[in-house]
Order: C-alpha cells, then structure tokens, then sequence
C-alpha cells in the first residue's frame, strides 16, 4: 500500500507537467492536424511526410532516351476493331414500350463520389426498368471526405437526361405531394417500411423483383438507400445492359457551365501561349479561331489519385507486401518513371487530373520536374473561370472527366471509381487507354518490363 501510495504521490507532478504541456502545445497539434493539403502551399504535415525520390538517377536517364521514332507510335489512334456501339432505346424497335400504369416511384440515395455516383445512377435507371417503376432523379448524398453538397441537378443536365431515356423508364424531377414525406430526414429517424436499407451489394434483378417490387405494390414508392454497386453485372437481360450503356454514355452530359470549363481546358492543352502571356478572365467565352496556324498538340491525361481520400482507404505504407500484390497506388514518382519508359519526353504536356494531392506541392516535385509541360485546373485557368466549381469536389472531379475524355491518351496511377469510369468510356469511343500493372514488387523489374513493351501500348 506504501508503494502504491508513493507511486501516485511520485507521478502527480509529472502528470501535471505533461497536462501543462499538452494546453501549450495543443493548438501546435491541431494547426498541423487541421492545415489543407493543398497543390498550392503545401502544408507542413504534408513536408513530414513526404519520402525523399527514390530512384531519380532512373528517371533521369528514362528521359534521355532515344526513342527512333517511337513517339509518333504512341501517340498514332487506336485501329478501327470494327465494333460498333448499339445505343438505340431499349424499346426501339424490338422492345415493347414500358406500360402506360407505373408501379410506382422508386427513390434512390447515392452515396460515394461522383464516378461511383454516375454508376449508380446507370443502376437505378436498369431497376426501375426491370419493376416497371417512374425513378426519381437520384439523391446524391454529401461525401464525408470533401463535403460536398453539390445535387444531380449541379452535375448533369437533367432535361437532357430525361429526354434520352424518354422511350425506356419515365422520370421525374420531384415527387407529386401525396409523397413529398419520402425524404431523407424521413427515413433518418426511424425505421420506415418503404426503406430498403440492405439491399446486397450487386444483388441479382430476382432479388429486386422479390423485395422491392411488393413495396411498390403495397405503397406506391419505395427507396433504396445506402445505394453503392447494388445491381449485379452478370445474368442480366441484354436490353438492360444495353440501357446502362445508353445511361452512361449518351443521357450523363455535364451542365453548360463545366463542358464549357472543360473546354477551356483543352483548348489551352491544344494551343498553349507563351509563358509571357497572362491568363484571360473570360477566357470561357474564346473560341478556337478555325484558321489558327498553330499545329494543334498532343496531351495525356494522367489521373493522379493521390487524395486523403485514397490515403484513408488503402491502408497502404507504399512497400513491403501491400506494394507487391498490387494494391498500392501508384507514386508520382513512379509515375514518372512509367512515362518516361513508356516513351514520353519533357516536352510531353500532361494534363493532372486529380483533387489535392494528399503531400501537396511537395509529393508531386519529382513528377513536375521531369515533366515541366504537365498543368491542371489552376495553372490553365483563373480563379474567375473556377468560381462556380470552388469547394465542389463533384464539379471538380466532373471537369476531370471532361477533359479526360477529349485527351489522346488517359493513364490512371490507381484503380478506381475514376480510373474504371473513363477506362470505359474511352473503350466505349476505342479511345487509348493506359492501365499500369501495379502487381510488380520491383521497379526496376518493371522499368525493364515496360521498356521491353512499350511499343506494344495500348
């Protein structure tokens, strides 16, 4: 009991020493805990963390090979295969029209970011096909990492949405009165019977037929939330797969103001000014003058998902067994060291298509190095063009897509929501498509594996 005693007496000033320095040095803590990894200034967590390059002697001498005419290889289209996309209604001419009575109104709750959002919406649009259902234009839920708050309506053209898909389901903007209860705040406080709260993840069109139909039968409306990867890829009727196709490619359009956004972008890639030239304000409203003698150039778009989102959720240290199974995405300067062998020079422009690179300025310096020509958002346009996507990680993301559909070539560092979006869209257009394997546990052994295949891309 003397001992006990003497070891609480003994640590109390200690205990109270350490309780005086946590107040002195909390709000040290929380401005490092709190301070945004940012492209711009880069915080000083994010300057902890970064490791230093590892094999910059590597990418260096990547650079300065000899390609003898490789480049033009690379850069040349993909060859006409021959296919051919069939994106006529569902029910033109081979499929009967939907029948004139609904079953009722099937509501879904979108959660994720927006490339897992738009594969949800391809989903809701084949179920409320296969019940017969009027699909309320999807709710899109806040992302908790980028808290974004951004609706369907401020990503997508939601008349242009409706009209393609006119012929397969009806759609509507709002639920009429008699409904307006079905809500989210209504189905957050209580367990409601019109609530699908487990559907399986990629569950069989049985399993809606058997579940959700017979709420639709008895209440006239039925909603689907969490709803994320819910509808199975595999044993589904043609026609439905073919309508999530219509829904992807042809009824998902941008609202005016990204395309436009997106647009400006690219033309900027395309015809890059001099570096003494300052960027426009209302550089939106330029046009590519039709007898510009500038040659029009090339551009990749590489998607660098390196995100404290992607941080949070990989769990990986970037070596050891997590590296050599592949599930590591990919560095910046691994990146580099992948174009490089590939057959890309410092004169190639890379277009960066991600949100805050998760180490900020500092991650990315071996990448910018060795690649001066790459751009993103903020350096090809002004804060004034970028007011309306500010804080909206959706917005962002969107302008991302955009321009990574209207680039020669898309390589992603990471599997993805992004990386599968876009990989089949381009597939879609047999636009080229780089996808790394990441499966490698050496870089070396990969430099060699790459370089040994690199006319073979694509």
């Amino acid at each position: 009991m003397m001992r006990l005693n003497y070891q609480r007496h003994c640590c109390q000033p200690h205990r109270r020493a350490v309780s005086r320095l946590s107040v002195l040095l909390s709000p040290v803590i929380f401005l490092y805990l709190f301070t945004p990894f940012s492209h711009a200034s880069p915080s000083k967590f994010s300057e902890w963390s970064v490791p230093k390059p590892r094999h910059l002697p590597l990418l260096r001498s990547a650079l300065r090979r000899d390609f003898n005419g490789e480049q033009p290889v690379l850069w040349a289209p993909l060859a006409d295969q021959g296919w051919r996309p069939c994106l006529a209604s569902v029910n033109a001419p081979y499929c009967a029209a939907f029948p004139q009575k609904s079953e009722g109104y099937l509501q879904v709750f979108l959660d994720g970011g927006l490339n897992q959002q738009r594969m949800g919406i391809c989903d809701a649009v084949a179920i409320a096909k296969m019940l017969n259902a009027t699909l309320v234009i999807p709710h899109l839920e806040v992302n908790p990492v980028w808290q974004d708050s951004s609706s369907f309506m401020d990503i997508f053209d939601v008349d242009l949405f409706i009209n393609v898909l006119k012929n397969d389901i009806p759609i509507i903007k709002e639920l009429p009165e008699e409904f307006s209860w079905s809500t989210k705040e209504y189905y957050g406080t209580a367990i409601r019977a019109t609530r699908i709260k487990r559907a399986p993840v990629h569950a069989s069109a049985n399993w809606y037929l058997e579940n959700v139909l017979p709420l639709l039968q008895s209440y006239g409306i039925a909603a689907i939330s969490p709803f994320s990867h819910r509808l199975t890829f595999d044993d589904l009727a043609g026609e439905i797969q073919q309508l999530r196709c219509n829904v992807n490619f042809k009824a998902l359009v941008f609202v005016p103001h990204i395309r436009a956004l997106g647009d400006a972008l690219v033309h900027r890639l395309r015809y890059p000014r001099g570096q003494s030239q300052a960027i426009s304000t209302d550089y939106l409203r330029e046009t590519t003058d039709p007898n510009d003698e500038q040659k029009p150039q090339k551009f990749v778009v590489l998607h660098l998902r390196f995100d404290k989102d992607m941080a949070a959720h990989s769990a990986c240290d970037f070596g050891g067994e997590l590296r050599s199974q592949g599930r590591c995405p990919l560095t910046p300067e691994e990146i580099g060291l992948l174009l490089g062998a590939l057959g890309f020079d410092n004169n190639t422009r890379l277009y960066l298509a991600s949100h805050k690179v998760y180490g900020g300025e500092a991650r990315i310096s071996t990448l910018r190095e060795l690649f001066p020509l790459m751009e993103d958002k903020k350096s090809l346009t002004s804060s004034e063009e970028r007011f309306r996507t500010k804080g909206k990680a959706s917005l962002l993301a969107a302008v991302d897509y955009y321009v990574g559909m209207h680039s020669d070539i898309f390589i992603s560092a990471s599997p993805g929501n992004m990386h599968n979006a876009l990989v089949g869209h381009r597939s879609f257009e047999n636009m080229k498509t780089i996808r790394p394997n990441m499966g490698l546990s050496s870089v070396r052994q990969w430099w060699k594996g790459i370089k040994k295949d690199a006319g073979n891309s694509g």
